[in-house]
């Protein structure tokens, strides 16, 4: 089914769907291949509409990612916006770990885990349920390896929609719970992201589904855009300028690109003064399809069968994985992979740095950042944000806990700990 909006009364910077393969343009609406050629599609906008965006107007908008609207492709009236005080997180200066790896320029924290249902899928949840509002859908689903379950859930019962998620079924307790108690239906697959995202789009296709958006299938070029914002933030914070270089995790490989693409239209609209940045992906060794394919030097990114502790990043044929590629080798950055223990390890460094306590995939980009430290292969002299998109307490069990030392409640047992 393929829905059109109807944009008389609500102006977009929208121009229509426009495919990442062959370059063949499409109208609006719930689409998310190509019909000439089956390559991925995303939205394509008026450059001259996006000039027209200005500080000020986008100071004037509220403290959310819909302060961004004039750069989006939904949202622009407010009335169909899924408003849930996503976005404009923090940008912390991390010193402490900036020293301890050997940096000379500021290294930044964005941190994402302070999102209504901590992670950065919030902001691609609200901008596609929002497209789903405009489209006309009457229910919202997803396939999922947690984190988005929980954003769909919870930003469809906010708006009192009927949601149905998709997740493999051994997800983390503290991901299954909190999709749960939304009220929404889990259903849970016995197999692996790859195996639900098949089904998903299988579903797509079916007259029971007709009704129903799937935020990262059918209204897939629209989800995807949410991810901009993080990198529209991050210049907005800088005083408008970028970063020279970033550091971000993949599992598609969807979230890298679209930050790329985010500084690339900031720069285009004349919102920040033209300079160039590097891109650096990050990915664990137990699911690193982009990364294997960067060290061998390839555009064919190889399925893998995901294994290991960060299983938001568990995606084992990730949709974007030659466009990540193409963004990092474009920018003379780099990728690397790292192992369970590295993450924890990144996990633990990050927190006794900066107070962040981030989920695997925050401890995947850390990790990833100290090798690429220690490679030589990232400049510690040039000003680095990195991306954490996840709250330590969604993985709780990735790292162990306990009391550093065990006492009587007596100074004689404080004495003897040496603590006094």
């Amino acid at each position: 089914m393929t829905l059109t909006v109807d944009r008389h009364t609500v102006p977009s910077p929208a121009s229509g769907l426009v495919c990442r393969s062959c370059g063949a343009q499409f109208p609006l609406g719930a689409q998310h291949a190509c019909l000439e050629c089956w390559g991925p599609l995303e939205i394509g906008y008026d450059t001259a509409a996006l000039a027209r965006v200005t500080h000020d107007e986008i100071a004037a908008g509220p403290q959310s990612i819909w302060r961004y609207a004039g750069l989006l492709p939904v949202g622009q009236n407010a009335a169909t916006r899924v408003e849930s005080s996503t976005g404009m997180t923090p940008l912390i200066r991390a010193d402490r770990l900036a020293d301890e790896l050997g940096f000379t320029a500021p290294v930044y924290i964005k941190d994402d885990s302070a999102n209504p249902t901590h992670s950065f899928k919030d902001r691609v949840v609200s901008v596609a349920i929002t497209a789903a509002r405009e489209l006309g859908f009457r229910r919202i689903a997803c396939a999922s390896t947690g984190n988005l379950a929980n954003s769909v859930a919870a930003h469809a019962a906010r708006i009192g929609m009927p949601s149905i998620v998709f997740v493999p079924s051994d997800l983390e307790s503290a991901k299954i719970t909190q999709t749960s108690v939304y009220g929404g239906t889990l259903v849970g697959i016995e197999g692996s992201y790859d195996d639900v995202n098949r089904l998903c789009s299988e579903l797509g296709e079916t007259e029971e589904f007709e009704d129903t958006g799937f935020v990262n299938v059918n209204i897939r070029p629209y989800y995807a855009e949410g991810s901009k914002t993080l990198g529209f933030e991050v210049a907005e914070q800088l005083g408008w300028r970028l970063p020279g270089q970033y550091v971000a995790p993949m599992a598609s490989g969807s979230m890298l690109t679209k930050i790329n693409k985010a500084f690339k239209e900031l720069v285009a609209a004349g919102l920040v003064p033209s300079s160039a940045w590097t891109v650096f992906g990050a990915q664990s060794a137990g699911c690193s399809p982009i990364a294997t394919a960067f060290d061998a030097g390839t555009s064919e990114v190889i399925p893998v069968r995901p294994t290991g502790i960060a299983k938001s990043l568990n995606i084992g044929n990730p949709a974007d994985g030659p466009y990540a590629l193409d963004a990092v080798r474009a920018s003379g950055g780099a990728m690397a992979a790292v192992n369970d223990d590295e993450i924890r390890d990144g996990i633990r460094l990050l927190a006794r740095t900066t107070g962040v306590f981030a989920e695997t995939a925050g401890g995947v980009t850390v990790a990833v950042l100290k090798k690429l430290v220690e490679q030589g292969r990232i400049d510690t002299s040039v000003e680095t944000v990195v991306y954490n998109t996840g709250d330590g307490l969604k993985t709780i069990d990735a790292v162990s806990a306990a009391p550093t030392v065990t006492i009587k409640p007596t100074l004689k047992g404080m004495r003897e700990a040496g603590l006094l």
